[in-house]
């Protein structure tokens, strides 16, 4: 069990990324939002990772947009894309390494009408089953970038909750890359939790975690 008072410390964050992407399964993202508590369940998540990560935005190197990758742990890095949609990240790993998870889906747990509202339907399944609606659930868009993760006074934060077993937990390739070469297309750095229903889609090349090699790149 980990602890679910308040927000995870930085150390959390401070490790290999793959490894904080599949610990923060079962963890609650939490948004204060005009005095309303929202949050959800962690349900999947992608690491990107460094540079040489070619489906990474750390593959151009620092810029502007990318800034806060090479910062401090459990920031958050919120980006727009498409023209119309924000995405969270949470930061990982050491300063001067630009590496991050992205928070994919959720199960809604807290202000449930104001997510409704908010997305303008009732299916509790899609409120925030995916990285765009998520964000329009829980109001997260340019002034939630760089913001610290590891406290309550950002608005913005991720506490603990109980620890997903290995055989509950699935991987596989992240989703819409693109014509992002090999291997970084394939390598299965997303990850979810079997069975639930609040997921944005099941990959059809997930694989289960083998605890023998916990959580290695590649």
């Amino acid at each position: 069990m980990r602890p679910s008072k308040g927000p995870m410390p930085r150390s959390f964050f401070s490790r290999d990324t793959c490894s904080v992407a599949q610990a923060l399964l079962g963890c609650k993202l939490v948004r204060v939002l005009d005095g309303a508590r929202l949050s959800g369940i962690i349900v999947e998540t992608e690491a990107y990772i460094g540079e040489e990560d070619l489906a990474c935005h750390a593959r151009a190197g620092r810029t502007p947009r990318t800034e806060v990758m090479y910062g401090i742990a459990g920031y958050s890095y919120v980006y727009f894309t498409y023209g119309m949609h924000w995405l969270l990240n949470v930061i990982t790993e050491g300063e001067g390494f630009p590496a991050a998870v992205l928070i994919r889906a959720l199960e809604p747990k807290e202000g449930l009408d104001v997510m409704r509202e908010r997305r303008g339907f009732q299916a509790g399944n899609l409120l925030c089953s995916g990285p765009a609606r998520l964000t329009q659930a829980l109001g997260i868009a340019a002034e939630e970038n760089a913001l610290d993760l590891c406290s309550k006074s950002s608005g913005l934060w991720i506490e603990g909750g109980p620890a997903i077993p290995d055989d509950l937990v699935f991987r596989g390739p992240r989703v819409g890359l693109g014509r992002t070469p090999e291997p970084w297309h394939s390598i299965p750095w997303r990850y979810l939790i079997q069975g639930s229903p609040f997921v944005s889609k099941i990959p059809s090349q997930a694989k289960k975690i083998d605890a023998s090699h916990h959580l290695t790149r590649g």
